[in-house]
């Protein structure tokens, strides 16, 4: 079933065409890889889809509902988080707190609940504290919790912009280039990770990766994306073959 669809999107910037016509299908429980040199599109599709841009043209629906029109934070309301390709911790707050922001209209962010109310913000505080900490558990970072987000390494960072998209309990999380900078002992950590939520929390997957070793592992489907449209699509084996995706991306490596 699609989770996510995309119908001939366009996308223009001052006469340049980033995302031109592109039509593609993101299925609820997969890891779908999205691949394409620098300059075809991908991460402005991302901001498309997540209400960052505007289209020029086309549909964008979730979960068969239209959202192209949304701005981002209600975006969000309806299931859908991201990453981006630099880590954006608030370095000044520690881990756990990176993680205790996350959800939306807590009873303490009113200027009167804490007031009439300070037993609600109290226990509402301890609820999330309690999941924040099942997250952290989850991604491996608990032991680091109390640690201030900036200190973190880039693969560390990594794994707390995952833990915070699952604070979110999102349907869809879209990761922009989550291997970038992350050593290869934590990058077997995340990737394990990102299966154990798709797995185990119902979470699908839309991942932007360069690392091709990478995305053949994790990703299936694979949609290659060239000049903002869409030129293959399929099982891994089967897009590492084929020959437009070899000449245009893999340099004829296989």
């Amino acid at each position: 079933m699609a989770l996510l669809e995309i119908r001939d999107i366009v996308k223009d910037f001052d006469g340049v065409r980033a995302v031109d016509h592109c039509s593609l299908t993101v299925e609820a429980g997969t890891i779908t890889g999205l691949i394409g040199p620098n300059g075809a599109g991908k991460t402005t599709l991302f901001n498309l889809i997540t209400g960052f841009h505007r289209r020029t043209s086309g549909t964008i629906l979730f979960d068969g509902r239209r959202i192209d029109g949304l701005a981002a934070h209600q975006v969000v309301a309806r299931g859908i988080v991201r990453t981006f390709q630099i880590p954006r911790e608030l370095k000044a707050m520690t881990v756990l707190d990176n993680l205790m922001v996350v959800p939306a209209h807590q009873a303490g962010e009113s200027p009167w609940v804490p007031l009439l109310a300070p037993w609600r913000v109290r226990r509402e505080e301890r609820m999330i504290r309690s999941k924040a900490v099942e997250v952290l558990e989850f991604v491996g970072l608990a032991d680091l919790q109390t640690e201030l987000a900036g200190n973190l390494s880039g693969g560390q960072k990594k794994l707390l912009e995952l833990a915070r998209t699952l604070m979110a309990e999102p349907r869809l999380v879209l990761l922009d280039e989550p291997g970038a900078g992350v050593n290869p002992t934590l990058m077997k950590k995340l990737v394990a990770d990102i299966e154990a939520a798709r797995r185990d929390r119902g979470v699908t997957f839309f991942v932007i990766e360069h690392d091709m070793d990478l995305v053949m592992r994790l990703c299936d489907p694979v949609i290659v994306l060239s000049e903002g449209a869409t030129i293959a699509e399929g099982p891994p084996a089967k897009v590492q073959t084929n020959p437009l995706v070899l000449e245009a991306y893999l340099g004829g490596l296989t």
